[in-house]
């Protein structure tokens, strides 16, 4: 029954549920028809960097590219150019497809069936950053020194070209040493030489945010493999040199972004962690392993503890690094006026001035800031008021909320349609919760979670079992499993 379970269908009932216009409105065809004509191949007052190396590194089956980065040593560190699709040129506001987009607030990604932001026609194509195309680009550069420190910002404008599409699994791996050159790298030793020049300038900003405070989290994803439609599998996100790359290219163009709109005195969209108000549960939990944190919220205290227990307890470190997220509260969207002297920032990146900017074909907010930057560039007056971007950043937090729960949601159906044919096998996992509602199991391989219906007493989080799987229900979305005595 699992394997004749039509998941995108599930997924699309789920978004409706959710509260979710998962179809596009009339109106988008004859837009995109528009969107098409338009294009002319004018390059005029922009910058032609199309000569640049430039690259992307994304997941295996990603089609929306965004984000591009290229390298260059100078006397003083390594310049780095982060490259942002520049999707405010072709979607104006108020547009069918830009009220669509601001309802929706970002693509969701179920596994089986993604729901985008932006129609596919320009979110995988003319506003992708795809290979060997022209594109025009909003660029954010800033030098990397020896220690990890940015200076010389600049964004402007600028034609590019992606000359490698590249995907963490292939590029991670060759980073660390751990397995040879893909055909792409292993064709170029320009690629090569420009890849390992984009890995020192990340590991620099990296290690300088982590000495300001920032936070290293270690969760473990589920990935599912899909052929034909069809859940054949479900491995391990990557997570590897390839991925904190990108990851920390990302944070340091946010944070130019962030610092260069505070500087000019414009209102924009902030992505904000606040200081935690749980930081007291956070002590309690840190104290069950032999650590006092400090009374007073303390991110480098935090993420020393947590560096330590990635080391000492790699099994059980993923669940450690959930419970602390839980407890630090979520990511939101924040207006910060353009008059704001001290504007909220960013615990768990110890960032005092973030955004969310390069993801502008997946995310709203990041295509509400494309538009500021264009305006502020253009010394034109801003492209919304303050109270536009309350009420953009209240329906982004509402979305988000929501597409999580989608997402979670449709994690679990696909798993259990993927161990459907697994009744009786028998794994070991780590308990991730326990109390009046149940018992919770997170096996190792593959990396599913499920509930323990029988034998689970006396069970606590963190104990590592031996589990045999009962039963999965799809539509249910549940995995059951009884506990092995003594195993």
């Amino acid at each position: 029954m699992a394997n004749h379970f039509d998941l995108a269908a599930s997924a699309h009932a789920e978004m409706l549920r959710e509260g979710f216009q998962p179809d596009f409105p009339d109106g988008t065809k004859a837009q995109i028809n528009q969107i098409y004509s338009s294009v002319n191949g004018s390059h005029n007052n922009m910058r032609d960097l199309r000569g640049l190396l430039w690259s992307s590194i994304d997941n295996d089956t990603s089609r929306d590219l965004d984000q591009i980065e290229v390298a260059e040593r100078t006397d003083g560190g390594i310049r780095m150019r982060v490259g942002v699709a520049d999707v405010s040129a072709s979607v104006a506001k108020n547009t069918p497809i830009d009220q669509h987009a601001a309802f929706q607030t970002k693509t969701v990604y179920t596994g089986v069936r993604n729901f985008p932001m932006l129609p596919n026609e320009l979110s995988t194509d003319l506003t992708s950053l795809n290979e060997n195309v022209d594109r025009a680009a909003m660029v954010v550069e800033f030098v990397v020194d020896p220690q990890g420190c940015r200076s010389q910002p600049a964004i402007y404008e600028a034609m590019v070209r992606n000359k490698a599409q590249l995907a963490y699994s292939r590029v991670g791996p060759w980073l660390e040493g751990k397995a040879g050159p893909d055909m792409k790298i292993a064709g170029s030793l320009a690629l090569q030489e420009q890849l390992k020049l984009q890995d020192e300038a990340a590991q620099a900003l990296r290690e300088q945010r982590v000495s300001e405070g920032a936070l290293e989290f270690n969760r473990i994803e589920a990935d599912p493999v899909i052929i034909d439609g069809k859940v054949h599998s479900i491995q391990t996100a990557p997570r590897n040199h390839a991925t904190e790359l990108i990851e920390d290219f990302m944070i340091a163009a946010n944070e130019t972004m962030a610092e260069t709109l505070r500087a000019a005195g414009r209102s924009c969209i902030r992505r904000v962690v606040r200081t935690p108000e749980r930081w007291d549960r956070i002590v309690d939990l840190v104290g069950r392993y032999g650590t006092q944190l400090p009374a007073e919220a303390d991110s480098t205290a935090l993420n020393t503890f947590l560096r330590k227990q990635r080391k000492l307890d790699p099994v059980h470190y993923p669940d450690l690094s959930l419970a602390i997220i839980k407890l630090m509260g979520p990511g939101e969207y924040v207006l910060s006026s353009g008059t704001d002297k001290e504007p909220l920032g960013h615990f768990g990146l110890a960032a005092r001035d973030y955004t969310h900017s390069t993801a502008p074909n997946r995310r709203f907010a990041d295509l509400v800031m494309q538009r500021i930057v264009r305006a502020m560039l253009a010394n034109e007056p801003p492209p919304y008021t303050d109270a536009e971007l309350t009420a953009i950043a209240t329906q982004c937090n509402l979305q988000e909320k929501a597409g999580h729960k989608v997402e979670r949601t449709m994690q679990k159906r696909v798993a259990a349609v993927a161990l459907a044919d697994s009744i009786g096998k028998v794994f070991r996992g780590v308990v991730t919760g326990a109390s009046q509602k149940g018992t919770y199991v997170r096996i190792f391989d593959p990396p599913v979670e499920g509930r323990v219906v029988r034998g689970e007493e006396g069970l606590d989080v963190g104990d590592t079992v031996t589990v045999k799987l009962l039963h999965t229900n799809p539509q249910m979305a549940y995995i059951d499993f009884a506990r092995v005595p003594g195993r």
